[in-house]
This record gives structure tokens, C-alpha cells and sequence, in this order.
């Protein structure tokens, strides 16, 4: 790495993690903390309680200020150069914009990975733990509960081994009603199948009135055979399966894609779980977004205050954000394509970046 390229990320890397601290600070004070005083004065949340609530929440903070902390890098950075003259000095000794921005270029897509495997790995799992705690421990809602388009899981060896939906699941009753089995054999479904209805009874779940359609013989050869009951095998109880449902943002890539697709087979619309699939990826390619527009941006001829930066990144943050609400409540109404509602603020941004780099280096 080139001595350039070295002070340029240097000078990056203490406004990044300024950023990062920053941005976070703002949702916690005026989101997290708020929510968290409404627990302790409504449910008298204890300190244990409350202190996980505070961890768990904050992996999902820290993964949407990867983008904002690095636009406010690339503007503050760039501004205190310019300040000192030495994108001036620079530019005199031939080095051209595109050869200035390529360690921001480097490093926000480095960032952006690291973004999408933060947002795979750690934040499902801490959003799970979160709304446990505050569904369990904080309101103590035990109490046994409808829902709308379940899906069971069952995975042996990391691998799906049956996929269990229900169009209706009631806790209380122990009740699945529209039931669809899919069991698979390698990744390949050997066998489907469907049922009026689920009973929990004598610790076991029983399908009445049902079809089975066997599709492990020769391709495209299917088997179909009626039963009056039939023994599901599945383990967890009423209970335990109304604890495993999860929401979209407790869900991992793989687990989306697979809900998705139960969701699709069944003809139930399954659009808010794709735009939240395509946002796993999108959202943390706004760093490099960002970069492309926070790069010029910073790159100013005349002396500028870290104020300025600061507010500009402001400005483009609540523009990025207020895009990406609209498309993604037209993305779930159905109005636009998921990918096109999760993306287009991506592609506002790259347009918009694109000609300020255009402008700045002409």
C-alpha cells in the first residue's frame, strides 16, 4: 500500500468511527431509550432486563450507521484537506481525482461486506433475543395467541428436512388450519402434503381429512393417496411452535428466501419479506453509495469547516432514507417490484454520485 493511500485512510478512520458513535448515540437517545423508559414505567422492566434490552438492540443500530458514518468520513476528510490545501498540494503533483478517491472507493466497499455479514450473523440473532425478552420477561404476554401463515421448520444436518405451513395457527386451541407438508430428501422435495386441518393431541400434531402427493419415484411420476388422520412428525408443541415464529427482521438471508418460498408455492403474497431480503444487501452497499457522493462532496476548493461536512452528510442521509420509506412502502403494496423498491435508492444515489464525480473531475 503506497504511503498516499496509507494517510488518506487515516485520515478516514477516525471520522468513520466518530460517525459510527454518533449516529448510533442518536437512535439510542431518541428511539431505544424512550422505549426503554416506557417498559420500566408500564411493566416495571427490572435492571437485567432492561441492560439486555439495551445490548440487543444495539447490533441493528450500529449496522444502519455503517452507511451515514461513512459519508461523514468521506466528507470530513476531504473538507479538512481542502481546508489545509492539500488536496491543492496533491492535485499540483498530478495525482487526479479518481486517484484521490480510490482508498474511500476501497474501503466503503470493504465496508460494505462487512456490513452484509454483520447484518447476517449477528443481527438477526440479537433481534430475536430482544423481542423474547421484551414478549416474555417484560409484558409477560404468555398468554396463548392466534396467527396468520406459519411455517415450521425442521433442519437436520443444516439441511431443511420437512417445511411445515399453516394458513392459520391457533396457540390456544392447539388448532393448524390449512395445513401444506413439503418433505425433502437432499434439497429435492420427495413429498407433499395437505390437510383441512391440524390437532395437537396426546403430544403429537394429527392431520384430518388429507392428500398426499408422493413425487420420490421417476421424474415427473406422482403417487396421491387419501387418509382420514395422519400422524405429523413434528415434536414441538402448541406452545413451543408459537415461540419460533419469527419476524422478518429476526430472519436470516437463507430463512427469508425460504419463507419466501413456501409463501409463493402457497399463493400467499410474500412481498414484504422480499424487500426485506433484497434491504440484507442493499442497505449496506449504501456505504459505497455514499462514498460516490460524499467523495465529491468533500473535495472543495474552498476552506470548509467540519460543520459543513457534518451537515451536508445530514441532508443526504434524510434524502437516502426518505427514498428508501417510499419505496419501501410501494415494494410491499405491490406497486413496484420488491428488488426495484429495495434498490432504488441505491440507484438514485449512484446516478447522483456518478455526476457529482463527473462534475469534479472534468
Amino acid at each position: 500500500m503506497r504511503i498516499l493511500d496509507r494517510y488518506i485512510l487515516k485520515e478516514l478512520i477516525g471520522p468513520f468511527v466518530f460517525g459510527v458513535c454518533a449516529f448510533s448515540s442518536v437512535f439510542i437517545g431518541t428511539s431505544t431509550l424512550v422505549r426503554i423508559a416506557q417498559y420500566v414505567t408500564k411493566y416495571g422492566a427490572s435492571t437485567s432486563a432492561v441492560t439486555r434490552l439495551f445490548i440487543y438492540s444495539l447490533p441493528k443500530i450500529i449496522s444502519l450507521t455503517f452507511p451515514m458514518a461513512m459519508l461523514l468520513a468521506a466528507l470530513m476528510a476531504f473538507n479538512r484537506m481542502s481546508a489545509n490545501s492539500e488536496i491543492t498540494a496533491m492535485k499540483s503533483g498530478g495525482l487526479s481525482f479518481y486517484r484521490l478517491a480510490a482508498p474511500v472507493f476501497a474501503m466503503a466497499l470493504a465496508v460494505s461486506i462487512f456490513a452484509v455479514v454483520f447484518n447476517e450473523k449477528v443481527v438477526p440473532a440479537a433481534s430475536t433475543a430482544y423481542y423474547r425478552v421484551v414478549h416474555y420477561e417484560i409484558e409477560r404476554n404468555t398468554k396463548p395467541r392466534a396467527q396468520e401463515h406459519i411455517i415450521i421448520k425442521d433442519v437436520k444436518d443444516g439441511n431443511i428436512e420437512r417445511l411445515t405451513y399453516a394458513r392459520r395457527f391457533d396457540e390456544e386451541d392447539g388448532r393448524m388450519i390449512g395445513v401444506t407438508v413439503e418433505e425433502f430428501e437432499k434439497d429435492r422435495l420427495i413429498r407433499v402434503q395437505h390437510a383441512e386441518e391440524g390437532i395437537w393431541s396426546q403430544n403429537a400434531w394429527v392431520l384430518k381429512n388429507g392428500l398426499i402427493y408422493d413425487l420420490s419415484g421417476a421424474e415427473g411420476e406422482t403417487r396421491t393417496l387419501q387418509f382420514d388422520k395422519q400422524v405429523l412428525p413434528i415434536q414441538s408443541s402448541p406452545k413451543d411452535i408459537g415461540r419460533e415464529q419469527k419476524k422478518e427482521e429476526e430472519m436470516t438471508i437463507r430463512e427469508l428466501k425460504q419463507h419466501i418460498a413456501v409463501l409463493d408455492r402457497q399463493s400467499v403474497s410474500s412481498k414484504n419479506y422480499q424487500v426485506e431480503l433484497h434491504q440484507r444487501v442493499a442497505i449496506p452497499m449504501a456505504c459505497f453509495v455514499f462514498a460516490l457522493i460524499g467523495t465529491p462532496l468533500g473535495l472543495q476548493p474552498q476552506r470548509a469547516s467540519s460543520s459543513i461536512g457534518f451537515g451536508l452528510s445530514i441532508i443526504v442521509i434524510f434524502i437516502y432514507y426518505a427514498i428508501m420509506t417510499v419505496g419501501t412502502t410501494l415494494g410491499q403494496g405491490g406497486t413496484i417490484p420488491p428488488m426495484l423498491a429495495a434498490w432504488m435508492p441505491n440507484i438514485i444515489g449512484t446516478a447522483a454520485g456518478w455526476w457529482l464525480i463527473r462534475s469534479k473531475a472534468a
